[in-house]
């Protein structure tokens, strides 16, 4: 068995930052200021966030560079392809984000109260406009999005069906459709 000695030990004294009073007000310290950040994290987590908002997608909004998932809201992804009235496909993602952002834009800031954190450490949030319209009902009532609890007891379940009784965004034709692209898309089952 090999026994390393540090220089400070080998004349039997211990290196002035090795003493006792040091080494227990450092602890003290580091302790202290391990347990101010933790109090600090836990208090800025249950503020609201407020600002400027940038649209990542249709359920994902950015302030001060903090992601926000809308709480309770399932958006087309970008990147799909919903049917239309007609039976002819659209980008109802990118249509989803298009009209977020110009929803967005009419009222700021946007202001997002803190539900918890996602599965990829997002801000879950339910987020509401300057004149106070709640941003992730808009995007349900309006077709931009589903509720993403998929009982009749959701949140936004009755806004989901004033979208789907007025025929408004996805609901306008066959969003079985556009669920069933997402889900298989991301290996679960769909949300609507």
């Amino acid at each position: 068995m090999t026994v390393t000695r540090s220089a400070a030990n080998l004349s039997g004294r211990r290196a002035p930052w090795r003493s006792a009073g040091l080494a227990s007000a450092s602890a003290r310290s580091i302790g202290a200021a391990l347990a101010a950040l933790v109090v600090t994290h836990t208090a800025d987590a249950a503020d609201p966030l407020i600002g400027q908002a940038l649209v990542i997608d249709g359920d994902t909004i950015e302030i001060a560079g903090e992601r926000v998932q809308l709480n309770s809201v399932d958006a087309p992804e970008e990147w799909q392809v919903c049917l239309d009235e007609r039976g002819a496909d659209y980008r109802c993602g990118k249509e989803s984000a298009s009209a977020l952002k110009a929803f967005l834009s009419e009222s700021g800031p946007t202001r997002c109260e803190f539900v918890g954190r996602d599965r990829y450490g997002r801000f879950v949030g339910t987020c509401f406009r300057a004149d106070g319209e709640d941003v992730n009902r808009w995007l349900i009532e309006t077709g931009n999005a589903v509720d993403r609890d998929t009982d009749s007891t959701g949140l936004y379940a009755s806004a989901q069906e004033t979208a789907k009784s007025n025929g408004a965004g996805i609901w306008r034709a066959q969003p079985e459709h556009a669920c069933a692209a997402r889900a298989g898309n991301v290996n679960r089952k769909p949300s609507c």
